[in-house]
């Protein structure tokens, strides 16, 4: 499987530019014959909390936006950005299908309290799994990475795990160490997405977009400066090593 992580240097609060930036990227992961392409969080407006300006009802622009990119390139899509339901402001990633369809729709479960997110937007309480051409998956977004009890919820049916992040450069160490932990404990292959560039709060994003296979040797590595990285990875790599290390076999939740 050939995926392409996109450390997109967000344009604060602009739908539109970003939306053509992401329309560019897409079309290049097409020509590269990518099977899968993934953006950070809060990929069309940067980590905001003014969600009464950049959220949008749920199923509406943005949602349309990704799902027409996927049909008309033929890519399975991952991205984040904010939407409504219920009255409530929710942060949430998309995992979209080459033919366009929405696989799953999962609300971010641990909103980053430091920076007031938790006041601003609703707290999701499901994990989610779905299919990438054969291969079972599931999707967290940033601060999530820090609770691994989370993680293990799907532990044992996932073979991919992603995660989507607007992390700053100051905790580039902690994004890192945790991501390849993630692997290495689940025994399954990690995508961390990051941004980089600088934020409307004069916040510094350095990438290090990873990812780990199920043993946590890193297989790639954004730099500080790199928007686009192709990592090619093999699922059957994830039986394979849960049935010769079999330790997710005494898991006790």
């Amino acid at each position: 499987m050939k995926i392409v992580s996109v450390q997109l240097d967000i344009i604060w609060e602009n739908k539109s530019a970003n939306y053509a930036r992401v329309k560019d990227f897409v079309a290049r992961a097409n020509r590269d014959q990518a099977d899968l392409i993934v953006f950070p969080e809060m990929f069309n407006s940067g980590f905001s909390m003014k969600a009464e300006s950049i959220a949008e009802p749920q199923n509406t622009s943005t949602s349309h936006f990704l799902c027409q990119l996927a049909k008309q390139y033929r890519i399975n899509i991952i991205a984040g950005f904010v939407e409504t339901r219920n009255e409530r402001a929710e942060n949430i990633a998309l995992a979209i299908g080459d033919d366009g369809t929405i696989k799953t729709r999962y609300i971010k479960n641990y909103p980053f309290s430091f920076a007031g997110e938790d006041k601003v937007y609703a707290t999701g309480d499901k994990t989610v799994l779905f299919d990438i051409n054969g291969c079972p998956s599931s999707l967290f977004i940033c601060y999530d990475l820090r609770f691994p009890e989370h993680f293990r919820q799907v532990a044992k049916q996932a073979e991919i795990i992603f995660v989507i992040a607007n992390w700053p450069e100051t905790r580039q160490q902690h994004w890192e160490t945790l991501l390849k932990a993630r692997a290495i404990e689940n025994q399954c292959f990690v995508v961390g997405v990051n941004r980089i560039g600088k934020d409307g709060n004069n916040l510094i994003y350095g990438g290090g977009s990873q990812v780990y296979n199920p043993l946590g040797q890193q297989l790639s590595n954004g730099a500080s400066d790199q928007e686009y990285i192709i990592t090619e990875i093999d699922p059957s790599e994830v039986s394979a090593i849960r049935k010769k290390l079999p330790f997710l076999d005494d898991m006790k939740i």
